[in-house]
């Protein structure tokens, strides 16, 4: 009888793993099935670009059978509950599927009903997030006729997907405003549970100059107790109060709730996870990737594909019963668009902060830590590379799954 490996999510990291696995594992001895409770595809970068009209639905939505491999079956169903002390998962129709292997990819989400008022009579009127479709779409109809007043783009804690997103929102924001001859008119606050612009220092103080030249006030330190939508102001624990016309936040992210339900993650429903490995902490046949797990890593797309490429040969080794490689160093690289048509961009893991120099090589093309027009036009292109080789699991020449050590100067 074939062995079964059951990936739980369809999305960046769960179809990258099919794609790995599927080539290495023979069909004739492994049964490979992803399970995710959407048939499509979302590109979660696009959302960034939606709500300015920098990109349409159908350029950043594909149906997620197309990125299956051949021998792979996809189920469209939600999952109810995992129990990997049985090697099963039950699904929400009353089914259940056993495995020998599972790797969850199932990603996180916005909990907006986490904090105070977020979720109240003015959600996607005057409070808006842009980390969902149908938040982006909302965003995109009020930015449409907006003609002036106090924009706050707040954080709400960390971690969050994509931790640079909110930044890059109100960098194209302020350009926004710009081409349409109303930035005079707005006011742009950023409004950070941080003590600085960005989580790594170097890059933190170099966003925060970009933010300073740009006129845009940063609040931080600001944890928020509640949203008071009956007065349009944030409210921070300490009892600061941030006045807005238009907010908007990102609200908490957690795990999917169907790892609450299984009893497998902390209090924001991230997986605990080997951070090297990427195997479960108490299960040794369930892996976890991406956005789902606890590793002190950013949630991002890229670092799900470092993720993938380390975690493919773990799955491997783990099946011929062989120690794991503890290789995952949390790698992760970046474009953060800054505005005017141009981004910059940063590579960095575990151990080291963002640095200077070239990439993916040394003599470049691109370069880290600078605004170019180079770095923005790699982040639109990032788009045909993500639909045509990431989640395909095809190698990128010259991204290594481990990060270079910085040249010491």
């Amino acid at each position: 009888m074939n062995k079964h490996l059951l990936i739980l999510g369809g999305g960046t990291a769960g179809t990258m793993m099919a794609n790995h696995l599927r080539k290495r594992l023979p069909a004739s001895d492994w049964k490979m099935t992803v399970v995710d409770r959407s048939d499509r595809h979302l590109y979660q970068p696009g959302l960034l670009f939606l709500p300015f009209g920098g990109y349409t639905e159908d350029q950043i939505i594909r149906p997620t059978r197309d990125f299956m491999p051949s021998g792979v079956e996809f189920l469209q169903t939600e999952v109810e509950q995992v129990l990997p002390d049985q090697h099963q998962v039950k699904l929400k129709d009353g089914s259940a599927l056993t495995y020998d292997v599972l790797i969850i990819a199932t990603g996180c989400r916005t909990a907006p009903e986490e904090t105070q008022g977020m979720l109240g009579p003015k959600w996607r009127v005057n409070v808006h997030d842009f980390y969902t479709l149908d938040g982006a779409r909302a965003l995109r109809d009020k930015l449409d006729p907006f003609q002036g007043g106090r924009v706050v783009v707040h954080v709400n804690e960390m971690p969050i997907k994509c931790p640079v997103a909110p930044l890059e929102f109100t960098f194209l924001a302020d350009t926004f405003f710009r081409e349409r001859g109303i930035r005079d008119k707005v006011t742009l606050t950023y409004v950070t549970p941080l003590s600085g612009a960005f989580t790594k220092p170097k890059a933190s103080k170099k966003l925060g100059h970009l933010l300073a030249d740009k006129g845009i006030e940063v609040v931080t330190d600001f944890v928020a107790e509640q949203v008071d939508q009956e007065n349009d102001k944030l409210v921070c624990f300490d009892g600061r109060e941030v006045p807005y016309d238009l907010l908007v936040t990102t609200p908490t992210n957690m795990g999917d709730q169907a790892v609450r339900r299984s009893g497998l993650g902390d209090d924001l429903d991230f997986i605990p996870t080997h951070k090297h490995t990427l195997q479960s902490l108490k299960h040794p046949d369930v892996f976890v990737i991406g956005d789902a797990t606890n590793v002190p890593a950013s949630k991002a797309g890229s670092v799900a594909h470092f993720e993938s490429e380390t975690l493919a040969d773990n799955v491997m080794l783990h099946i011929d019963g062989k120690p794991l490689k503890e290789e995952f160093d949390g790698h992760s690289n970046c474009f953060i668009e800054s505005g005017n048509g141009k981004a910059l961009l940063i590579d960095f893991n575990y151990e080291y902060e963002p640095h200077e120099g070239g990439f993916p090589f040394s003599f470049g093309p691109m370069k880290l830590l600078e605004e170019s027009r180079l770095n923005h036009l790699g982040k639109l292109a990032f788009r045909h590379v993500y639909w045509n080789v990431l989640l395909k699991a095809w190698p990128l020449p010259g991204i290594s799954r481990q990060k270079r050590k910085p040249i010491e100067v």
